[in-house]
């Protein structure tokens, strides 16, 4: 396990180094590997950076007013609205890699945009460990790794987390006295809900999959798991009243890990699902079915794309 209190040292000593007198700005999601990064490049370097979150469109529900008030403290934070830019780029486009390289090149040049308006030389993002080890290892492309653009507007990217697993992020999110909400947050893919969508990315399936999640969010938050989410991955034939409909499937996920580089499907309670089922297809008339996930890691992948 690392040793927190050095690798704050190191961390921030070295983003000092890296950036020097110039200016950063730091790709803000609100998850923990974000949030450390950003608490760290805060600490090393102060004013010489610029929180900014860029609204997908693709977010958690409630993300863009928690990211408001959990950062108030950094008065130059920027909130950028990119949901039409985003659904555009990512309109007929179907294949997961293509999604995500898509998803990646359309974030860098956001930051990109908002560097040239603070004069900001430098990326500060949150990739960890296992990001790097599957972008590079062939399983997937991440957003913020394998899935960046060959050329990109930056002097450098910097990458204080890049060498921790998820406990171990959590671990010096808790040394620096970020909330409980941040320091222990359920993990969110970079992408977003974009890979909670099989096919075409609509506003219609991040709808569905947005609320969905929610629900399976707050469903199982009493049995820990290490991420439960849903998915929207294609359609079926329901009943809804006396009405046959051709609605959405959504599939429920929720798994025990450690790092996420391995998982094991949870075994939730039968009434868990139930709840979960009738709260989902109840809130969502175009939801036909809701089926539970049993898949461990591997053969799977925790996420869908």
């Amino acid at each position: 396990m690392v040793d927190v209190d050095s690798f704050i040292d190191e961390a921030t000593a070295e983003i000092r180094e890296q950036v020097g007198d110039e200016h950063a700005i730091i790709a803000l999601s609100g998850g923990v590997d974000s949030s450390v990064a950003a608490a760290l490049a805060y600490e090393a370097i102060g004013d010489q950076l610029t929180p900014v979150y860029v609204d997908t469109g693709l977010m958690r529900k409630g993300e863009t007013e928690g990211i408001r008030e959990t950062f108030a403290f950094m008065e130059s934070l920027r909130v950028v609205e990119a949901q039409d830019r985003f659904f555009d780029a990512l309109s007929g486009v179907t294949d997961p890699e293509e999604k995500r390289k898509v998803i990646g090149e359309q974030f860098i040049r956001e930051f990109e945009r908002e560097a040239k308006d603070t004069d900001a030389e430098y990326l500060v993002q949150g990739t960890i460990y296992p990001d790097r080890i599957e972008s590079e290892g062939n399983i997937k492309s991440h957003h913020n790794v394998g899935g960046l653009p060959d050329v990109v507007d930056f002097e450098g990217i910097v990458e204080p987390v890049r060498d921790l697993y998820k406990d171990e992020v959590r671990e010096v999110a808790r040394a620096l006295d970020l909330e409980e909400v941040v320091a222990e947050r359920m993990p969110f893919p970079g992408p977003g809900l974009a890979v909670r969508v099989i096919g075409e990315v609509t506003p219609e399936k991040v709808e569905v999959a947005r609320d969905a999640c929610h629900v399976v969010e707050e469903e199982t938050e009493e049995h820990e798991p290490w991420q439960a989410f849903a998915a929207v991955v294609g359609k079926a034939t329901g009943v809804k009243g006396d009405n046959r409909v051709h609605g959405w499937i959504v599939s429920v996920r929720s798994v025990e890990s450690r790092d996420g580089m391995t998982a094991r499907a949870q075994e939730l309670p039968w009434e868990t699902l139930q709840r979960i089922q009738s709260r989902i297809t109840g809130q969502n008339e175009n939801v036909a079915r809701v089926v539970y996930d049993v898949t461990h890691k591997p053969p799977a992948t925790i996420e869908y794309e």
